[in-house]
C-alpha cells in the first residue's frame, strides 16, 4: 500500500493555544512539536503495521517545517514547506495512492470544538461553506481525496471535529485527542493517545478501504466570509467571483482544483 499522511498541529494531543504551535516562543512550541511528530510517527508505525510499503507525510502546519524528520521510519518520505500548489496541505496527493489520514486536524472556523478553531486562517476567515455545508480544513481537503478517489479512513483531532468527520463520512475511523470548552482543553495522556493512533490506523487499513471513498459532486457553490470587508472586496475581483455583502464571497466552480484556486490567491 502507499499511504498519504496530512498532519496538523492544533488537534495534537495537549494542544490548547497558539504559543504552543508557533516558533516565536521556542521553550514551548518544541514540547508540542515533538509531540505532533511522536504521533505522526504512531500514525506511520500503524500503517506499517498495516502493510504499508510507501508513506508520504505533508507537514502541513503553519510554516510546513515541523516534524522532526529523523524520527520518522525509514519508508517515509516527507513534504516540508509550501509549494505554492492549489493542494496546500495535501500537495502531491493523486490517484496512486491507497489511502489518506489525516493527524492533528482541529475544528472548523465558528465552532467551538478547539480553542484554536479554524479554517485556512485564523486572522483572516470568519466562516466557509461549500454546496451549503460549513467547511473545516478536514472537508476542504477531503473532497481533493475524493476527485482522486482516494479514500479518507483515519482522522485524529479534537473531539468536535471528530463529530464532524462522523457526520460527513461515518466510515472513517476517528480518534478524539481531546474535548475543547471555551479557551481551555481536556485532553487524554499522550502515550495512551499515541497507543491509540497506531491501534486505530492499523484497524482502518486493515478494514474495506472502498467504503471511506466520498462521492464528489458535479458542481461547487463557495462561500467565503472574511474577517474584514477590506479582504472580501478583495477577493471580489477573483475571475468568477461575486461580493454577497460587505464580507462575503461567492464562487462555483465544476472543479474541485478551481475551488482551491480561489482560496490559494484570495485568502
Amino acid at each position: 500500500m502507499k499511504i498519504y499522511i496530512s498532519a496538523d498541529m492544533e488537534g495534537i494531543t495537549g494542544v490548547t493555544h497558539w504559543d504552543e504551535v508557533e516558533h516565536n516562543k521556542p521553550s514551548v512550541y518544541t514540547q508540542f512539536q515533538e509531540r505532533m511528530t511522536k504521533e505522526v510517527v504512531s500514525a506511520c508505525k500503524g500503517a506499517n503495521d498495516a502493510g504499508a510499503k510507501e508513506i508520504w507525510v505533508k507537514d502541513a502546519h503553519y510554516s510546513g517545517r515541523n516534524i522532526l524528520s529523523e524520527q520518522l521510519p525509514e519508508n517515509v518520505k516527507l513534504i516540508r514547506g509550501w509549494s505554492g500548489h492549489p493542494y496546500s496541505m495535501v500537495q502531491e496527493l493523486d490517484d496512486s495512492f491507497d489511502a489518506l489520514l489525516m493527524v492533528g486536524y482541529h475544528s472548523m472556523a465558528g465552532k467551538s470544538g478547539n480553542p484554536l478553531a479554524h479554517t485556512m486562517s485564523s486572522s483572516k476567515l470568519d466562516s466557509v461553506f461549500i454546496n451549503e455545508q460549513q467547511t473545516s480544513e478536514f472537508f476542504l481537503h477531503g473532497n481533493i481525496a475524493a476527485k482522486h478517489g482516494v479514500p479518507l479512513v483515519f482522522v485524529s483531532g479534537d473531539a468536535g471535529l471528530c463529530e464532524e468527520v462522523k457526520d460527513v463520512s461515518p466510515n472513517t475511523t476517528t480518534h478524539a485527542t481531546m474535548v475543547g470548552v471555551g479557551d481551555s482543553t481536556i485532553n487524554i495522556q499522550p502515550e495512551t493517545s499515541r497507543k491509540a493512533i497506531r491501534e486505530k490506523v492499523k484497524m482502518a487499513l486493515s478494514s474495506n478501504l472502498k467504503k471511506c471513498i466520498w462521492a464528489h459532486p458535479d458542481s461547487f457553490s463557495l462561500k467565503v466570509r472574511f474577517i474584514k470587508q477590506q479582504l472580501a472586496y478583495r477577493a471580489s475581483h477573483y475571475p468568477g467571483a461575486t461580493l454577497l455583502d460587505a464580507k462575503t464571497v461567492a464562487f462555483e466552480a465544476s472543479d474541485f482544483d478551481n475551488i482551491m484556486r480561489f482560496m490559494l490567491f484570495t485568502v
